[in-house]
């Protein structure tokens, strides 16, 4: 009782408690008188005097409560006294617990969850190789330096952020679909994890393509429009689990999917946005256009091809036939290497043709180097190891968005 008396009044120590100046003495005094007093009412029963003497003893440590105390019905008073003691304690010890509640600490640690749950939901190699791809094409479009103006930047972030959203909803439906195949694949992305419900899922993924649609249509440009529908179209085809439908479980129409939307959709579609909608040119089809095209066309299948090798285990659990389910991951993945070494060897003879002195020495030199890099990390890929060759894939992520930095000084 005292223990919890006390911790009600937190600005009491006992120093300050046994320290006492005259007046305080005689203050104590006449307390311990009425405390005297007061022990001896014949009409209170000994519960009444074991709260009345503790009551009297937090008065003789605090002399402030004096005037809670009522003479002769003394008991009464304590009782009343001491609940209201209780209750602000309780008051404080809640409020005192209330922060705790709302550490900012928390907060900021809860935030940072959230976002890192939505950093892997939305698959951000992805999201990098799209951005780069459209800015990397949307350069294409450029003839002369004045074109570089604030109509191009507004032009690209259009397009950038549409499809960004469209890539959100894509990645996220193959999610949803793939929930159980994930638990052994890929453990650690939101849903498989159950960091995110099905209907947090569901919800992302529709807010994210409605966004994209809406976007593309208040910008008014039919190429973007379109690369937007038909991806979504492909995208809906490739993951959703619906008779005739989930591609996905088809190795080729797997491939056709992901080289349609990453090799031609992005390139003509997104060069004729800036050609045709920001630059109001005429539609032309241009030599580094062609090129681009064509060598994505390559790193497209090698992306559609590799991408299932890592996730062979829980492929062949769910009846996914895909080339490395069907042929095994060593053949699958040296015709991997060998396709995006032939396509660095036509860029070579391409950059060796160019009219252009800085193009001949970028576009040449730039893939020489990357083909080198690529043969030289493929010699020291352990095949038995998933770790190592899920490493691998991401390093041809990174080989895609280096190609995307040298396609604008092809020329």
């Amino acid at each position: 009782m005292d223990s919890l008396l006390l911790r009600s009044f937190p600005n009491i120590n006992n120093a300050s408690s046994l320290t006492t100046t005259g007046a305080n003495f005689s203050r104590t005094k006449s307390f311990a008188n009425i405390y005297h007093a007061s022990s001896y009412v014949p009409n209170a029963s000994w519960h009444n005097r074991k709260i009345q003497k503790e009551y009297n003893f937090l008065r003789f440590r605090w002399p402030s409560l004096n005037h809670h105390y009522k003479g002769i019905e003394g008991a009464c008073t304590c009782k009343k006294c001491n609940i209201k003691l209780v209750v602000k304690a309780t008051s404080e010890k809640s409020l005192e617990s209330e922060p705790q509640a709302f550490d900012p600490k928390s907060i900021l640690d809860s935030v940072k969850n959230s976002l890192d749950a939505f950093y892997r939901f939305s698959r951000p190699h992805t999201v990098i190789g799209t951005a780069l791809s459209i800015i990397s094409v949307s350069l294409l479009a450029v003839e002369k330096i004045s074109d570089i103006s604030p109509l191009f930047f507004t032009g690209v972030l259009e397009a950038v952020v549409a499809a960004l959203f469209m890539n959100i909803y894509i990645v996220g439906l193959n999610q949803l679909s793939d929930v159980e195949i994930d638990k052994i694949n890929k453990p650690y992305l939101p849903l498989a994890s159950g960091e995110y419900s099905f209907e947090t899922g569901v919800t992302i993924v529709a807010s994210f393509s409605i966004l994209s649609f809406w976007l593309g249509w208040v910008v008014g440009s039919w190429p973007l429009f379109w690369a937007l529908f038909v991806s979504f179209v492909l995208g809906t085809a490739y993951s959703i689990n619906v008779p005739l439908l989930r591609w996905k479980r088809f190795a080729v129409l797997a491939a056709m999917c992901i080289l349609a939307v990453r090799a031609v959709i992005v390139q003509l579609a997104f060069f004729l946005h800036m050609q045709t909608h920001v630059y109001k040119r005429p539609p032309v089809f241009s030599r580094p256009l062609i090129f681009a095209t064509a060598f994505m066309s390559f790193f497209s299948v090698v992306i559609a091809l590799f991408k299932d090798i890592p996730d062979i285990e829980g492929d062949k659990v769910f009846g996914i036939q895909s080339f490395s389910v069907c042929l095994g991951q060593k053949p699958v993945f040296w015709t991997c290497v060998t396709l995006l070494e032939i396509a660095y060897g036509v860029a070579l003879l391409v950059g060796a043709a160019s009219p252009c002195l800085w193009s001949k020495i970028f576009t040449g030199l730039g893939h020489a180097v990357l083909a080198s890099i690529l043969w030289f990390h493929a010699k020291s890929v352990d095949l038995k190891s998933k770790a190592s060759i899920t490493s691998f894939y991401m390093f041809i992520w990174k080989l895609f968005y280096a190609e995307y930095l040298l396609i604008p000084f092809v020329r």
